[in-house]
């Protein structure tokens, strides 16, 4: 076994329930050290660097709110799931990713109970957790919560557009997350990448608002507060103005 660096929580996590015996505050702090491991680990392994460390804050929230595994998260592409591997006592052996004999790239229910769904680059996420979520409630299970989480380059799938269409006509219990980073293995292309482009708006925009933060922290006049409260009102605005059948 590696001789593990000492984190000031991540070395106490073995599975998402002490992940919950931490207060919110110290959920950033958790996310760093994550954050940090995935990097530490990837330097000496090859894997996947972009997908993963783009969703630790999503991953760690979810298993922060959600009762997993009883609560079902479906990754769909399986590279955004090295930090919810950590989190779900895979931890120590993580280092094995990729080798011989070791842990699996994706998500796989041989490995855990928190793997709901074998996952590489199949767009399945959605149709795989509208049946979970259906089941649930066929089996009177209405406590039980069903997530897909899903990154753009999926999103372009004909599956995942297959399991919208019946998502918006079944009764269920889903929540579909997507994790629209604006990268891929190569250039995005085609209207769906537009749609999504446009609706984040554009990176000249993008680019004016950092800078204009920027200034506006040095100058005293925004703080981390103020800040939030500005993109859960920006975030509110997209809500209104994109069309619900898309999410």
């Amino acid at each position: 076994m590696k001789n593990e660096p000492t984190y000031n929580l991540l070395n106490s996590i073995n599975t998402p329930d002490d992940l919950r015996q931490l207060n919110v505050e110290q959920l950033p702090e958790v996310c760093d050290e994550l954050r940090q491991d995935i990097i530490k680990e990837l330097s000496c392994n090859p894997g996947h660097f972009a997908a993963s460390l783009g969703t630790v804050e999503l991953t760690v929230a979810l298993h922060y709110i959600y009762n997993t595994p009883y609560d079902r998260i479906v990754w769909d592409v399986g590279h955004q799931a090295y930090g919810h591997k950590i989190l779900t006592g895979r931890r120590e052996a993580f280092f094995t990713n990729r080798k011989l004999g070791g842990i699996r790239p994706f998500p796989s229910p041989e490995e855990s109970e928190y793997d709901t769904f074998t996952c590489g680059h199949a767009s399945n996420s959605i149709s795989a957790a509208l049946g979970m979520a259906v089941a649930a409630s066929k089996k009177g299970e209405k406590d039980r919560h069903v997530v897909a989480i899903l990154g753009d380059g999926s999103m372009s799938g004909g599956l995942a557009f297959e399991g919208l269409n019946n998502t918006s006509t079944t009764s269920n219990n889903l929540l579909i997350i997507l994790n629209d980073n604006d990268m891929a293995i190569d250039r995005s292309v085609g209207g769906m990448k537009q749609y999504l482009f446009n609706l984040t708006t554009s990176n000249r925009y993008n680019q004016l608002r950092f800078k204009a933060s920027r200034l506006l922290f040095k100058l005293g006049i925004l703080n981390d507060e103020r800040r939030k409260a500005l993109i859960r009102f920006g975030n509110s605005l997209k809500s209104m103005a994109a069309p619900t059948e898309y999410f």
